[in-house]
């Protein structure tokens, strides 16, 4: 198997009890999910979980035996309900210490006397584990092993993320293919089973709207060979106009 040939998988963690209540809204996940695709990561699962160590242990550990990679955001800040930095060295079964460079990259962003216990909070990293770096504010995130803990705030998670982006390995990009019509569900079910059979290696999906006071479908084709992905494309258009339908969209991202 070649490296394009193998398909790389990855879990976002969403940490959060703000996220979970509904006072924030996350703005990490897609931005990362289109990201990884860039790259030829496949963002195979999700999960939004609570400010607990518990939760974030066992999370985490389920989620780096199953995935090439796992990306946490949220809780690596300086108040006493960031715990994630202290949960992911438990479920790694090693210390946790105050990092020298992370000190000193803080240090040199709030000067020594604005070291506070509360921004050196920020610097305490699992033993083993290698610096992310923050070009945004200096406190950093961290790596160990095949995980990448990163911060939640957006701007910050997003500036980690294009600093460590080059030594992801991955493989072809998935490619998708949307073709909308006033069609309904009900009447390419059937045929779309059928052009789903024939075209074993893409994903077919279906999805319903509302337009125009009228029904249709989008009906999304994704896979990483272009050419499979135009026939199987065609031959949907066909059944499409078989129906007395027109496209309305036919979209390739």
């Amino acid at each position: 198997m070649t490296q394009e040939d193998k398909i790389y998988t990855a879990c976002m963690i969403v940490i959060g009890d703000e996220i979970l209540s509904g006072r924030t809204r996350d703005a990490n996940l897609a931005w990362i999910a289109v990201q990884l695709n860039e790259i030829g990561v496949r963002l195979r699962e999700a999960r939004v979980i609570p400010d607990v160590e518990a939760t974030i242990v066992d999370t985490v550990n389920e989620a780096r035996g199953r995935f090439d990679y796992v990306f946490t955001s949220g809780g690596i800040g300086p108040t006493h309900d960031d715990i994630t930095a202290d949960a992911i060295a438990k479920a790694f079964g090693v210390a946790i210490e105050v990092h020298p460079e992370a000190v000193a990259r803080m240090q040199a962003r709030f000067g020594f006397g604005e070291m506070t216990p509360a921004r050196l909070r920020m610097a305490r990293i699992p033993a083993g584990a290698s610096l992310i770096d923050n070009p945004v504010s200096q406190a950093p995130g961290f790596r160990i092993e095949n995980v990448f803990v990163m911060a939640g705030i957006p701007a910050i998670m997003q500036a980690m993320f294009n600093g460590f982006r080059d030594q992801l390995v991955g493989g072809l990009p998935l490619r998708s293919r949307t073709i909308g019509a006033f069609v309904t569900e009900g009447q390419i079910a059937a045929a779309l089973g059928q052009l789903q059979e024939k075209y074993a290696d893409v994903a077919i999906g279906s999805y319903p709207f509302q337009r125009e006071g009228r029904y249709g479908t989008s009906i999304v084709i994704r896979g990483t060979d272009l050419t499979r992905l135009g026939a199987a494309a065609a031959d949907y258009i066909v059944l499409v106009r078989d129906l007395g339908a027109e496209v309305l969209e036919d979209i390739l991202n």
